[in-house]
């Protein structure tokens, strides 16, 4: 294995264990994105020479965190107090923060290297960056978390920070073949983070297998385990939740959910059936009504006085939000409270549900980002969701399959997730394979 295809807790353990020098994962990370940037398009802001510069300081210093000496990288929404942070925008084209988003903060405590800002769609919404997918250059990698994922599935580097409002971790960790996890709303800051809809923006991370996003969660929330402190013994029930969606499914999608629930099974999880309760069938309406009013508050300014140098979708969901009368606003919210009370008992029969991440397979072309639709229900619902890869289309592309826990319970979500991913052979880092 190469040393760029290394997951994080193998890098942070071989730094750790002084097998290997920050400088030596850095090198090897910059050689890949040399090799296949021009292609992939990964990155909104890289700068080689610093990136050398900061791996040597950091190993002048005795390793002192869990990610000391491992570069990451960072979606450009994101504050960094020494690049750029441009939101996918001509609007802030050049912005340089004096300060570093709350993630961004805690994963350098952890002794982590930003190595880079990885491209965002427009303010994290629809409107695509440059960056191509490279499970197939010709397809989408998904958004808005799209340079992350391109660059993770890529072995650019280990790990990647994503956000989410509707499926912008979800649906490219699906489209590129990676492990994508959103956390339970709220339960990191956002801090730095340039807003879209409060309601529902999460932060989440991009990985090429489960333990390694367990890893850089501990790390941010400062938390100490070896590896293998958070597993799942005993059984495990499985509900299989079609969602009210189901048929808006392509083929390929169902047969991948299906043959997932069936493996499971055969492992000797309990896997049943999860019909959604009717109170959830309205809820994807409910997302783009919340998004689009609290959208057009948070990106006042930017309608105000740069009109022009925003895209026609984004301009298209500003002016709906605008339009809208607040008491369909409030009558949005208040169906989903009502949803998340009548999830904490519809639940009760399953520890995680399985349920599609997307579509199907990332759709052919680069000028847009896919359907977000079967993550909508779940980000409304603000509960901790993540996607393995799991499958394939018909043309080779990847589709993953979506678990989904209870609120605030993502390490118990996360060690399920380990176990399920033994089951369907789908980590790629090292740390599933010498740790499941």
């Amino acid at each position: 294995m190469n040393v760029n295809e290394m997951g994080l807790y193998a890098m942070a353990d071989a730094v750790q264990q002084g097998r290997l020098r920050s400088i030596d994962l850095v090198d090897a990370c910059l050689q890949r994105i040399a090799e296949r940037e021009p292609q992939v398009q990964a990155w909104a802001w890289l700068d080689p020479a610093q990136a050398r510069a900061a791996a040597a300081a950091l190993d002048r210093q005795a390793p002192t965190g869990p990610l000391h000496g491992v570069p990451i990288a960072v979606k450009d929404i994101m504050d960094t107090r020494d690049m750029p942070t441009q939101c996918g925008s001509p609007i802030y084209q050049g912005r340089q923060p004096a300060w570093d988003a709350s993630c961004v903060a805690l994963a350098r405590r952890s002794g982590a290297l930003v190595l880079g800002k990885t491209v965002t769609t427009e303010f994290a919404y629809f409107a695509p960056g440059a960056t191509a997918n490279p499970r197939n250059l010709q397809h989408t990698p998904g958004g808005s978390s799209s340079g992350s994922a391109a660059a993770v599935a890529d072995n650019m580097v280990p790990v990647g920070f994503g956000t989410q409002t509707a499926a912008s971790v979800t649906r490219p960790a699906s489209y590129c073949g990676v492990v994508g996890y959103k956390a339970s709303y709220a339960d990191f800051s956002l801090a730095g983070i340039k807003a879209f809809a409060p309601s529902f923006d999460s932060l989440g991370t991009l990985s090429r297998d489960v333990a390694d996003a367990q890893w850089l969660r501990w790390a941010l929330m400062g938390q100490t385990h070896a590896l293998d402190d958070m597993q799942w013994h005993g059984p495990l029930r499985v509900g299989l939740c079609r969602t009210p969606s189901w048929e808006q499914a392509d083929p390929d999608c169902q047969r991948v959910i299906e043959s997932a629930a069936q493996q499971l099974a055969a492992a000797g999880m309990a896997v049943s059936e999860a019909t959604s309760p009717p109170q959830f069938d309205p809820l994807a309406e409910h997302h783009k009504t919340i998004m689009a009013w609290e959208a057009a508050r948070s990106l006042a300014y930017e309608y105000d006085h740069h009109k022009d140098l925003l895209s026609p979708q984004m301009c298209q969901l500003l002016e709906q939000g605008m339009a809208m009368d607040r008491g369909t606003y409030v009558q949005a919210l208040q169906a989903a409270a009502h949803a998340r009370r009548v999830l904490e008992d519809w639940m009760q029969p399953w520890d995680v549900l399985l349920a599609p991440s997307a579509m199907g397979a990332a759709p052919l072309g680069l000028q847009a980002t896919g359907d977000p639709l079967f993550s909508r229900l779940w980000t409304l619902l603000g509960i901790p969701t993540i996607t393995l890869p799991s499958g394939t289309a018909a043309n080779g592309l990847p589709i993953g399959v979506q678990l989904v826990g209870r609120l605030r319970q993502d390490d118990q979500l996360l060690a399920m997730a380990r176990r399920a991913e033994h089951v369907l052979g789908t980590g790629t880092g090292t740390a599933s394979t010498h740790h499941a």
